[in-house]
């Protein structure tokens, strides 16, 4: 048999090989197309925002107060207003979702509570911005007494992205090989000591990953910041939690269909300014789960 195959003429034998070379050739090239289909709206996004938008920064645009109606001057209290809307909501839905992510890893097990859990979970990450925003009006501004503030509108925020984090949390945590829980319980440690000072440092590259995605959309958000804390025009920076605020997202709206005789660049700006900032925060998340994946020891 193997003398018959060896007599074959050379060119037949490679035909297969070649075959299956051009085959892979396809399917890489397939793949190239795919990414760069799925890249190319948000490149194009970026570089329209940027043509239009980057005549309006400047350090007057970026430190002013807004005059005339907002359509003159900066957005200093938008810029201001975001980051502590920001803030507020990691505030809350980092420790809560990294402790119920925990908790559904290493505790809950697979009885009928973590399954209604993670069937509740999957159910929040599906609920519309909108009804977050009521529910946040709801609990928040009546029901708590917090008015339209930030601390509403922070809060409001940190429900609606806590999918997110409990999600990424759990595969992170879980992503942890359960040799090294069995080597520290071996050792005597206990369940917790294991947790806290083997596991969860481990995890955390995949859980900034989590945090990272709840700050894009905290920082994008309207429907809920318009309902329980953000002010239409509001020409001065916040000093507590108890005030309300500008922000970026809802000034973006409010110029585009709310304000006539805004200049296009001013528009454009202000959305280019709003997209630094998501960019500046997920850059920093990055750097971050880039150093601590790179003093990984596994």
């Amino acid at each position: 048999m193997n003398r018959a195959v060896s007599s074959l003429p050379t060119d037949i034998v490679a035909d297969p090989l070649e075959g299956r070379h051009r085959r892979q050739k396809v399917v890489e090239l397939a793949l190239l197309a795919a990414t760069l289909m799925a890249a190319f709206p948000a490149l194009a996004i970026i570089g329209f925002i940027l043509v239009k938008g980057g005549p309006a920064i400047s350090a007057e645009f970026l430190l002013e107060m807004p005059v005339s109606g907002m359509t003159k001057g900066g957005i200093l209290p938008a810029i201001v207003g975001t980051l502590w809307l920001v803030g507020v909501s990691l505030a809350f839905s980092v420790p809560v979702g990294v402790l119920a992510g925990m908790y559904l890893s290493e505790y809950a097990g697979e009885g009928r509570l973590a399954r209604a859990v993670d069937l509740a979970i999957v159910n929040l990450a599906g609920v519309p911005s909108i009804v977050h925003a009521l529910f946040g009006l709801g609990a928040f501004v009546l029901f708590l007494d917090f008015g339209t503030s930030i601390l509403a509108a922070g809060l409001t925020l940190g429900v609606m992205t806590l999918p997110v984090i409990i999600t990424s949390t759990k595969a992170a945590l879980q992503a942890v090989p359960q040799n090294f829980r069995v080597a520290c319980w071996n050792l005597g440690a206990t369940r917790w000591q294991t947790i806290w000072h083997v596991v969860l440092p481990n995890a955390l590259p995949g859980i900034l990953t989590g945090v990272i995605l709840q700050v894009s959309r905290a920082a994008g958000e309207t429907a809920p910041v318009l309902f329980t804390g953000a002010a239409f025009y509001l020409p001065i920076l916040p000093t507590s939690v108890y005030d309300q605020t500008m922000a970026l997202s809802m000034h973006v709206f409010a110029l585009v269909t709310q304000v006539p005789n805004v200049p296009e660049a001013t528009k454009y700006g202000t959305a280019l300014v709003l997209l630094g900032v998501v960019v500046l925060f997920n850059s920093s998340a990055i750097a971050l789960r880039y150093y601590l994946r790179r003093n990984r020891k596994w």
